[in-house]
């Protein structure tokens, strides 16, 4: 063979080496293998360390224009590539070669002719890159769409171990994969297949410096993916602004969805992302897929966050205590996720935002306790109840306060401030009960200022019987729902029972107050009656006459009076007619001789001890 011809034929053997070799040892194996059947091979393994030749510059010619033929031909192509294996495979073998070529060239980039050509091959691989970005997402959207049917929602409820009707949305579907039995909290959010496609693209384009472009295809699509999954699930893309101006009890609503979102995404979707983006771009540097978790799952990170923050840095009534107890309890579980899920580097403004907030609602239950305070402060004295029934704000502030110690662990960590602690110890600050108790200091506090405001309210009856009666009420019912097993708790034994006393005190303070008079008019001690004189007879008319005006003006009037309790109700009237009776009828028994067979006596003995007992238990029954 003449000198043309062997080079020819030394230029088709290096190119064939170079495109079967996919590594520069496969290369050089390659070489050798030709070599043994033909010294004159051993010639190109000496000169890939020299000067390029101008025959192996016309090889290169030759072979980029076989190479623009084939990228125009897949670059012009109206269908996917990748839906065709063939040409899918031939592509990437096309980007190969592409790459090789500049990896190759590079050290005799320096020649005018060679770097004309590499500028070539570069243009043609951006080329091809383009395309290949286009294939990217036309995969990712394919992928996604081959799971319209799922439903996340139950799944999160059947794997976070929630309630049966956590992950029921208002049968709303979201387009995720099925769950892989080999994970907790996992999902495959596109198929194997379809990643393991993913896998080589990405192989492609970020070595040959294409890595951001890849990036933000991936990112654009699965940020939207995930976005929309939340969406689904029922929260609301919203500002901060637009979430504190919409009504409380909408919101109370959307804090449920809040609760059960965050738990989807922080211990499914995120995850499974996170898992996602590490099998498609397995390989390439920690930073890059690090950095693409950022900018898919930021979005959706924030979404979340923006929603609690607003709650957070909202108004602080009562009112709203539960649902940022919900928010808190929600977001101190998930902070274990926030530190796996956005370990690293680049999420770390995500892991200190959640860790903020979460204080931040610490912070808003604590303010919400103290506008309790100033509630009860603020309650007017002159808003004392007609009959002396129990008052709405002791209602309110009872009820109040046995629902809020359902959650006593919860308060007493955010009282303790127990939040300023690192995360390793908090189960040590959620079960350790301290020596003295932040939340009973703070409850005995509420209810001291709670009795000194009823105290305040009682004085503005003019009955000091009523006054009585209000406060006996009003604490009867505080007494009762201290005795609740979790606000008992939190009170203590010694405070009910010191309560307790205090309900007894007003009812003898009743007693005086109410029948003091009447029982003083039938007395017996001081009356002598022995010689049947004129006088001692006017005497024990005008004392009947004195308990009969007492006795209708106490029935007219506590007839109205209310007792709340039927158990108090009974032993108010048994307590009533045991004084009074039988001091009436010995008083009748001792004296009825000197008024009996006058003439007009039954105006004198009105009321017989049946009638005075059938009045009895008419009374405290409150106007109808």
């Amino acid at each position: 063979m003449d000198e043309n011809g062997d080079e020819k034929l030394l230029a088709v053997a290096r190119h064939i080496a170079k495109t079967l070799g996919r590594t520069e040892t496969m290369t050089d194996d390659i070489l050798q293998i030709f070599s043994a059947f033909d010294g004159r091979f051993s010639k190109m393994s000496e000169k890939g360390e020299e000067e390029a030749g101008p025959r192996d510059v016309a090889a290169l010619e030759q072979a980029l224009k076989s190479l623009h033929r084939r990228v125009a031909r897949f670059a012009a192509a109206e269908r996917p590539l990748w839906s065709d294996t063939a040409d899918s495979a031939a592509f990437l073998d096309t980007v190969d070669e592409l790459v090789i070529i500049l990896r190759d060239w590079e050290p005799v980039a320096s020649e005018k002719q060679v770097s004309d050509l590499l500028d070539r091959a570069s243009d043609l691989l951006q080329q091809a890159m383009f395309r290949l970005e286009d294939e990217f997402r036309l995969l990712i959207e394919r992928g996604g769409e081959s799971f319209d049917s799922f439903n996340v929602a139950d799944t999160a409820a059947h794997r976070s171990n929630d309630s049966d009707s956590e992950g029921e949305e208002d049968g709303r579907v979201i387009p995720v994969a099925n769950p892989i039995p080999d994970y907790d909290f996992v999902i495959d959010a596109l198929p194997s297949g379809t990643i393991a496609e993913l896998h080589e693209i990405a192989k492609r384009m970020v070595p040959a410096g294409y890595g951001k472009e890849c990036s933000h295809v991936y990112s654009s699509c699965r940020r939207e993916f995930l976005e929309e999954s939340i969406s689904r699930l029922g929260l609301e893309k919203r500002s901060i602004e637009e979430v504190q101006k919409t009504p409380w009890a909408q919101l109370e609503d959307e804090i449920d969805r809040w609760v059960k979102t965050a738990k989807v995404a922080l211990k499914i979707l995120l995850p499974s992302e996170r898992r996602l983006i590490e099998r498609i771009f397995s390989g390439l540097p920690p930073s890059f897929t690090d950095l693409t978790f950022m900018e898919v799952c930021r979005g959706a990170a924030i979404q979340i966050l923006n929603f609690a923050d607003a709650i957070a840095i909202g108004a602080r009534a009562p009112e709203r205590l539960f649902g940022v107890l919900d928010l808190f309890e929600t977001m101190r579980d998930l902070m274990p996720e926030f530190n796996s899920v956005f370990s690293d580097s680049y999420c770390c403004s995500i892991r200190a935002e959640a860790l903020t907030i979460w204080k931040r609602l610490g912070e808003s239950i604590r303010g919400i306790f103290m506008e309790l305070e100033n509630l009860i402060r603020r309650d007017p004295a002159k808003a004392a109840v007609p009959g002396g029934g129990v008052h709405p704000i002791t209602r309110y502030v009872m009820n109040y306060l046995r629902a809020a110690c359902g959650s006593c662990q919860t308060l007493e960590q955010v009282l303790q401030r127990a939040i300023d602690g690192e995360f390793e110890n908090l189960d040590a600050c959620v079960s350790a009960g301290p020596t003295t108790s932040s939340l009973s200091v703070e409850v005995s506090w509420i209810m001291e200022l709670l009795e000194s405001n009823l105290e305040a309210k009682s004085k503005m009856y003019r009955d000091p019987a009523l006054s009585a009666i209000f406060l006996m009420n009003n604490n009867r019912y505080i007494v009762q729902k201290a005795r609740d097993r979790e606000l008992g708790t939190v009170l203590g034994e010694d405070w009910v029972r010191k309560h307790a006393a205090k309900v007894r005190q007003y009812h003898i303070n009743y007693q005086r107050a109410a029948w003091g008079r009447l029982l003083a008019a039938i007395k017996i001690e001081g009356l002598n009656t022995s010689s049947g004189s004129g006088n001692a007879k006017v005497v024990v008319k005008e004392r009947l006459k004195q308990f009969n005006a007492v006795f209708e003006e106490a029935y007219r009037t506590q007839k109205e009076w209310v007792v709340v309790d039927n158990q108090l109700r009974t032993e108010l009237r048994i307590s009533v007619a045991g004084n009074l009776i039988p001091a009436y009828r010995s008083f009748l028994g001792r004296f009825q001789n000197v008024v009996e067979g006058g003439k007009h006596s039954d105006k004198y003995v009105k009321y017989s001890l049946e009638d005075v007992e059938l009045k009895i238990n008419e009374l405290f029954q409150g106007r109808k």
